[in-house]
């Protein structure tokens, strides 16, 4: 089990540094004003997106599932639990939101400012917040 464990917070980990730096490379792509750079941002997101946060995110799910295997009741009979799944639920659709400008920008279609993508790019650290201390603290 600690096994398991150890790889869920390695893909965890992982799949928030995708989450992280994303949102970023559209900051930077949205106040672009070069071809080449769009041209560059374009291949950087698409390599992030599907090679590093997308992989790290189904890890994620499958070792947290793994996890919850050991004891599925005793999970889904504290508090604590429903709510950090309601914000990995949320996390995962801000992951496929993120997917979706992903080819906005490919499409040229962006239209938004980088201060959007700059207020984007707050919103995963509350939910990591949020998740680690139910994890450990399990409040409720």
């Amino acid at each position: 089990m600690l096994w398991v464990k150890a790889f869920h917070i390695i893909s965890m980990v992982c799949w928030f540094a995708g989450i992280f730096y994303l949102p970023r490379l559209f900051v930077y792509h949205a106040a672009c004003e070069d071809e080449p750079g769009r041209e560059r941002f374009k291949i950087m997101e698409r390599k992030l997106y599907r090679g590093i946060t997308t992989p790290s995110m189904v890890a994620t799910i499958v070792f947290g599932v793994w996890l919850v295997s050991y004891n599925v009741s005793g999970y889904f009979s504290q508090g604590w639990f429903h709510a950090k799944l309601a914000l990995i639920v949320l996390l995962i659709i801000y992951h496929f939101y993120c997917g979706h400008l992903v080819k906005v920008f490919r499409d040229d279609l962006n239209s938004r400012s980088h201060v959007f993508y700059r207020w984007l790019n707050e919103l995963p650290v509350f939910v990591l917040l949020a998740v680690v201390i139910l994890a450990v603290v399990k409040p409720f």
